[in-house]
């Protein structure tokens, strides 16, 4: 056969070794790419790259031990960086119209060239799928502002666990240049707890005419919010709305002075109508103006940074305890001896921690 007219003929000038020498070029390409995968993150993210943003919370979240690793060195290269926004915890029982008072009020803030990052605390999801990641949709104004992220909790079971992830993906988001940061509970048991150990200013909403009023007494929420917002005070509840208006004034006068010498206040709004919004706004500024002058929002912030480090190395010694080998078989053992009544869960326990 012709080498000319065969498709396999090789041409002059052209070897064979090039293709080998690209496969090599891609190998140092994609080696430098990793080794500079960090790099990358932290320039995007001080950018306000949303994708890189999303990318880094993805690490945060992760189990995954190399994805830890990534995102500690993330997390320390952006910590320069951060601390300077409002952080805003927002609770309230389902129902009451989270979703709709975030957008409400986050779109005021847009409208004023604020960049604000919602996220959440949800330990229920992995049980409720979807309580809280139902909000993306529901906030359908809100998630399509460029000045606006939203961002879903992580699914699962450890409060402490989810807890922290929020407060690591509050660093990077004051990174990427969110001057308003709302963390939003779902308003059940312990969560509003460890919202309100993350946050400058914890707002609580209510709703009149359901019964809510005692119930936000006696769980002793009240004590920790620094302001109430009676929400869906339109059409015919605006009346009981201010009835709840008064009933709550003279209960936040029952508590004594908070530290922070901030007199908690209480409004009404219908967040459906836009209606009380920018006096929420104005409230909040004037607090965080009142608590910078006399240093409580310093003396807050450090407060909780140390009560952070303290609960990391506690949910730390609990996920190395479990996951040791060693423990995990023993466990099995003791919990079959204590089915069994021969043992009890306080020799058990110390067994257990003596290994």
């Amino acid at each position: 056969m012709d080498k000319k007219s065969s498709a396999l003929h090789e041409k002059e000038g052209v070897s064979q070794p090039e293709t080998t020498s690209k496969s090599a070029a891609e190998k140092i390409k994609l080696n430098r790419a990793k080794q500079s995968s960090v790099d990358t993150f932290v320039s995007q993210i001080l950018e306000g790259n949303i994708t890189f943003l999303s990318r880094a919370i993805t690490l945060v979240e992760s189990t995954n031990p190399k994805h830890q690793q990534k995102a500690n060195e993330i997390l320390e290269r952006c910590l320069p960086y951060a601390n300077n926004s409002v952080r805003i915890g927002i609770t309230g029982v389902p129902g009451v119209g989270k979703s709709t008072f975030i957008e409400s009020f986050g779109k005021h803030l847009t409208s004023q060239g604020k960049k604000i990052a919602v996220l959440a605390v949800d330990p229920s999801s992995s049980v409720n799928k979807g309580s809280i990641l139902g909000d993306k949709t529901r906030m359908e104004e809100l998630v399509t502002d460029k000045n606006a992220f939203i961002r879903p909790s992580p699914s699962g079971t450890s409060l402490g666990g989810v807890a922290q992830k929020t407060r690591e993906s509050i660093i990077l988001c004051e990174a990427a240049g969110f001057d308003t940061i709302i963390i939003e509970t779902v308003g059940v048991g312990q969560s509003e707890i460890v919202v309100h150990s993350m946050v400058d200013f914890f707002l609580l909403l209510k709703l009149a005419g359901a019964g809510d009023e005692l119930q936000g007494i006696k769980r002793g929420i009240i004590e920790m919010a620094d302001a109430i917002v009676i929400n869906k005070a339109d059409g015919d509840n605006e009346k009981n709305a201010k009835i709840a208006k008064v009933a709550f004034n003279r209960a936040l006068h029952l508590y004594p002075i908070k530290e922070s010498k901030w007199q908690p206040k209480v409004l009404t709004a219908s967040a459906l109508h836009n209606s009380g919004i920018s006096e929420i706004d104005t409230m909040i500024t004037d607090y965080i103006a009142s608590t910078k002058e006399n240093n409580y929002f310093i003396k807050k912030r450090n407060t909780q940074n140390k009560y952070w480090l303290l609960a990391t190395i506690e949910q730390q010694l609990k996920d190395n305890f479990y996951k040791n080998p060693k423990i995990k078989d023993a466990l099995a053992k003791e919990i079959n001896n204590l089915e069994n009544g021969k043992t009890t869960p306080f020799n058990a326990a110390k067994k257990l921690l003596e290994l």
